[in-house]
């Protein structure tokens, strides 16, 4: 039977961060934190937690300034929600997980395993890009996605975006599910986080600390390898470009794509995904 989800508010790293907890207590079964992206919550998860909550201490924090973690000035950096990632495993002690980021929480949880592969024992990331590494040539011929220009600019998209924050999450969602939409709830708990002009100023400082990301990625692999085994999985519109990226810095990847699957793959094909992650993980 699926673990019931409990919701805990850990202090790390100088904020508090909204997480759920599902699964055994510490020690008892193998931890799993998972990352998630923008415009999402922990609730990205809840289609797969119940079952990977059979098998796993499944840990979904919200990342820093989303969700109900912290509304932090700063911060953002992919460091820097790499360190959030591993005080909370260490507040919730925990000395070894498998790391799952998808879209805003692929870069912190590659420099996670890339600064501790004694914590992460293994790396799943999905659709998302590694800051300039090469291999997203392909991905990137037309230009970067529009928002994230958009989403940069101080100020700017929240200052737009206020009263129609609806609407705006709506494309998101629709978009990276093909047009075939989320459960009404989780749609209802995302438009309510990315509801208020800080909300968003929050959810656009992830955008506005990409070059530092970029930075912090590029001296990573400058300086070492990635040593984790690592599953990369791809859908649209992302496809294999992050597989492509990682492949010449890590020592032991996969790539995977999912078929007639958008950007938010654990809403949009759940059961595809634990599919993946029950082969690599176990």
């Amino acid at each position: 039977m699926p673990a019931p989800i409990e919701l805990l508010r850990v202090p790390v790293n100088g904020i508090e961060v909204n997480v759920a907890v599902s699964g055994a207590g510490a020690g008892t079964r193998p931890a799993l934190l998972l990352m998630h992206g923008f415009p999402h919550t922990w609730q990205l998860w809840t289609a797969v937690i119940g079952p990977l909550s059979e098998h796993y201490q499944v840990i979904a924090p919200d990342l820093r300034g989303l969700g109900a973690t912290t509304r932090a000035a700063d911060g953002y950096d992919a460091e820097n929600l790499a360190t959030d990632a591993e005080a909370l495993l260490a507040a919730l002690n925990i000395d070894s997980a498998a790391v799952v980021g998808i879209d805003a929480g692929t870069p912190p949880a590659f420099l996670l395993a890339m600064r501790r592969p004694d914590l992460v024992r293994q790396l799943v990331l999905m659709e998302a890009l590694l800051g300039r590494l090469p291999g997203a040539e392909d991905f990137l011929s037309g230009g970067a996605p529009w928002w994230f220009g958009f989403h940069a600019v101080p100020g700017l998209a929240e200052t737009v975006l206020t009263g129609h924050e609806p609407e705006y999450v709506d494309w998101f969602l629709a978009a990276g599910t093909q047009g075939r939409g989320i459960p009404a709830d989780v749609r209802d708990a995302f438009v309510a986080a990315y509801t208020g002009t800080e909300s968003l100023r929050c959810a656009f400082e992830h955008y506005r600390a990409m070059p530092t990301t970029a930075r912090q990625i590029e001296a990573a692999t400058a300086g070492g390898r990635l040593t984790v085994p690592t599953l990369a999985i791809g859908a649209q519109p992302v496809g294999p470009a992050l597989y492509h990226q990682l492949r010449p810095i890590a020592d032991d990847v996969t790539g995977r794509d999912i078929a007639e699957c958008g950007h938010i793959i654990p809403l949009d094909r759940p059961e595809a995904l634990l599919a993946l992650l029950t082969e690599f993980l176990l």
